[in-house]
């Protein structure tokens, strides 16, 4: 078993990639928290802790759930609303929790506007810009949760969770797999259980940005 954690950077202008380092995904009904395969039902606990102590806890909704391509993802998307109206209850006076969605993968160029919206080819600018401290990837293709995901660590100390529709991302510091209506709504439910018992971090995420 590998030595190497996935943690909440700045880690490196270049992280490594956690498969290259030994981190495996996990199995149908488990679940990864900083590379360490573990229960389901613990990676809710955490993943609900992890939203409710920080400042600004934010969930990113990508194209697969936004497009509402059927009747599958329709229900996915009223999940997440759900979930994100949990976290609004839940969260004490000081914490800002997001909604900011990933509709399109193409560059913007000149700029990108990251109170509007997360693009995977710079995400570290969106979770500058308005210092997320924690953030969920739900309904983001894998090849660009990855790119985000290793952006995200290599630059920021965000804490990244991924609620992945397939086999779940080793780059992530706690990931589920096979994302279901079903799993977003226990989250849900965990941070509702959690309520009032989790304190708050008063700052949030550092920057690797020299500026």
């Amino acid at each position: 078993m590998s030595d190497y954690r996935v943690l909440p950077g700045p880690e490196h202008f270049l992280p490594p990639a956690a498969a290259s380092m030994g981190i495996r995904l996990p199995n149908p009904g488990e679940a990864h928290i900083n590379g360490v395969i573990a229960s389901e039902e613990k990676a809710y606990e955490e993943a609900a802790k992890q939203f409710l102590m920080a400042k600004v806890p934010t969930i990113f909704p990508g194209p697969l759930v936004l497009w509402a391509w059927n009747e599958k993802a329709a229900k996915k998307a009223a999940a997440i609303r759900q979930l994100y109206n949990t976290l609004k209850e839940c969260v004490q006076p000081g914490q800002s929790p997001m909604l900011i969605p990933m509709p399109d993968y193409r560059p913007k160029y000149p700029k990108i506007d990251p109170e509007v919206e997360i693009n995977p080819n710079h995400p570290n600018l969106t979770i500058w810009h308005n210092k997320i401290d924690c953030c969920m990837f739900v309904g983001v293709h894998c090849h660009q949760a990855n790119l985000s995901l290793k952006i995200i660590r290599g630059g920021t100390s965000c804490y990244t969770i991924a609620m992945c529709a397939q086999a779940g991302h080793e780059d992530a510091m706690l990931s589920f797999r096979d994302a279901s209506v079903e799993k977003i709504m226990k989250l849900a439910d965990w941070v509702r259980k959690l309520k009032g018992t989790v304190q708050p971090r008063l700052t949030s995420a550092k920057s690797g940005a020299s500026n």
